[in-house]
């Protein structure tokens, strides 16, 4: 049972100064002492779950996806259990999770609901995501979504600038050349887009990367995206949507526990929403390295 928490919020994400009152009084009302941290620089709410959460049944934070992966890196390995609380744009990881995303809900379903184990994915700098790391569409998409668009439609944002990235991706013929290498199997395509998945459904479920990609199998999931028409683009949408899976030369699949992304020439990448800089991209799978809350379904 949580009767102390730490809450690490993030300030400066879209929601999380106007939904920590009401995070703090959610927890009061379920009886758990609530302390509060503020983060005031990136890294910072690793740095506060680090030195703090021992002294507290369970860390929560609030504020993006990428506070959010801040206390789930720094919590990795340690069995302490960590929720999340939706207050950034896109709410990856919340969504994944089924959270709800209003506040009040949240806290309350945290606290009443159950532990799971969950795999994440580890940079060759430390860093930890646990959506999806990529190169293509959606690290233009994470590039050109401006922050005042963000801050006034939230994870919409995000679909409208996908959206044009991927139909400019298609009306160019922006493809990529990539050097893809599994668990010491090495490849060569030219692509659009290239994900590495540990979570397979996005948007609270209504969008799915690939068939059978979980969170706790111990791999990581490749998905590489060519639509070369207009009309490719939406046979890939609807099989994400449909969850209708067959074999494509615009969609190929790839799984294990280490891999690496060499692109020609050096791209921008990102994690979980959040720029890391250009390829090469070495990536490893931390096996059932976090213990996060979830809601009872």
């Amino acid at each position: 049972m949580i009767r102390r928490a730490l809450l690490i919020a993030n300030p400066a994400s879209r929601r999380g100064q106007s939904l920590l009152g009401r995070a703090t009084r959610a927890f009061e009302r379920a009886g758990v002492v609530c302390d509060v941290a503020l983060t005031e620089r990136p890294g910072h709410a690793a740095e506060i779950a680090s030195a703090r959460h021992h002294d507290y049944d369970a860390v929560f934070s609030l504020g993006g996806d990428g506070t959010a992966m801040e206390v789930a890196g720094a919590l990795a390995a340690t069995g302490h259990a960590f929720g999340v609380l939706p207050g950034g744009t896109g709410n990856l990881l919340a969504r994944a999770l089924h959270i709800p995303l209003g506040i009040d809900a949240a806290v309350k379903a945290l606290l009443a609901g159950t532990e799971t184990r969950f795999d994440l994915g580890r940079l060759s700098d430390g860093r930890r995501f646990g959506i999806v790391a990529g190169v293509g569409i959606d690290a233009a998409m994470v590039i050109e979504t401006p922050r005042w668009l963000k801050q006034h439609i939230g994870v919409l944002a995000y679909t409208l600038t996908g959206t044009r990235a991927a139909l400019r991706a298609i009306a160019r013929r922006q493809l990529i050349n990539v050097r893809l290498t599994v668990d010491g199997v090495t490849e060569r395509r030219t692509v659009t887009t290239i994900l590495v998945a540990n979570v397979g459904s996005l948007v609270s479920g209504r969008l799915t990367l690939g068939p059978a990609i979980r969170t706790d199998d111990g791999m990581l999931d490749v998905c590489m995206f060519t639509p070369r028409s207009v009309f490719d683009g939406v046979l890939i949408l609807w099989r994400m949507v449909t969850r209708r899976f067959v074999d494509h030369q615009t969609m190929v699949y790839r799984r294990g526990a280490n891999i690496r992304i060499e692109t020609d020439p050096p791209c921008p990448a990102q994690a979980d929403g959040e720029l890391i800089g250009l390829t090469p991209l070495d990536i490893s799978v931390e096996r059932l390295s976090v213990h996060l809350l979830v809601p009872i379904r």
